[in-house]
């Protein structure tokens, strides 16, 4: 087990090399939240009545304002959520006598201002997730992720300046893949990083696979046992620095019967 972790770490070293190598005359710059947030943040105020937020939410047709005060501080937010439980339509919480019980009168008291409440200081969410503005998008995703929230007010000397919502990451998306210049790479250097990326992933049947390299169009042969592969073999290759197109000459072996299936680029 040690010589095999000694050469996967080795492989990894090769590879990082290689990709350093092949992307040195390329700049990569790490974006950051002011680089991709919307920054008319639409928002109201705690002193704003249910309705007033209820009203605003439909028009712009959003599913959340933030709450700023007077001063320009973030206060909380109000959400859809946040409006569900309402008395005016007959939704409050009403809990069983045993549950009451159970509940403690803090608990109660909160679910009846909540429903009841007239403004939107008492029926906000106050504890917000923030991130700041000079923040990696890495970070703002983790953020998203652990937290399962969809968008997330962006912050700077304690004012919120933006917001970052998941489609502000899906526009930056676009941009980013739009019109990336090819790497200037030989084909026989493009071959080697291939390679060893496809030996880098633990599932990749790399014993059966080969590519060849031509004017940076990369010819994947082999065999594998599931479709998986094959789109995540596409993948990685496609990714590669200088690779301008992909052919697929890998075979399909079902497990089970032993039957062939052609790669694609080879069917009639």
């Amino acid at each position: 087990m040690a010589v095999r972790s000694i050469f996967r770490l080795a492989r990894a070293y090769r590879l990082a090399v290689r990709v350093y190598r092949v992307r040195a005359n390329r700049r990569v710059n790490t974006m950051i939240v002011s680089d991709v947030m919307t920054r008319n943040v639409i928002s109201i105020a705690p002193d704003a009545t249910v309705e007033d937020a209820v009203k605003l939410m439909l028009a712009r047709g959003i599913s959340g304002l933030f709450v700023v005060d007077a001063a320009g501080d973030l206060a909380g937010i109000v959400t859809e959520g946040d409006l569900l439980r309402r008395d005016e339509i007959g939704t409050a919480r009403h809990r069983s006598w045993w549950l009451r019980l159970l509940a403690s009168p803090a608990r109660q008291a909160s679910d009846f201002f909540h429903s009841h409440g007239r403004y939107v200081r008492d029926v906000m969410t106050k504890e917000v997730l923030t991130v700041a503005h000079d923040s990696p998008l890495e970070n703002v995703v983790a953020t998203m992720e652990n937290n399962r929230i969809k968008r997330v007010p962006v912050i700077r000397d304690g004012r919120v300046v933006g917001v970052c919502s998941r489609s502000d990451l899906l526009r930056a998306l676009i941009g980013h893949v739009r019109d990336v210049p090819a790497a200037a790479i030989d084909d026989r250097t493009l071959r080697s990083v291939i390679l060893d990326s496809l030996e880098a992933q633990p599932w990749a049947p790399v014993t059966t696979l080969n590519v060849t390299v031509a004017k940076g169009v990369a010819d994947v042969w082999g065999t594998i046992t599931n479709e998986d592969e094959r789109h995540a073999i596409r993948v990685v290759v496609e990714n590669t620095p200088g690779v301008t197109a992909v052919h697929d000459h890998l075979v399909y072996i079902e497990p089970y019967t032993g039957t062939v299936i052609e790669a694609p680029d080879e069917r009639p």
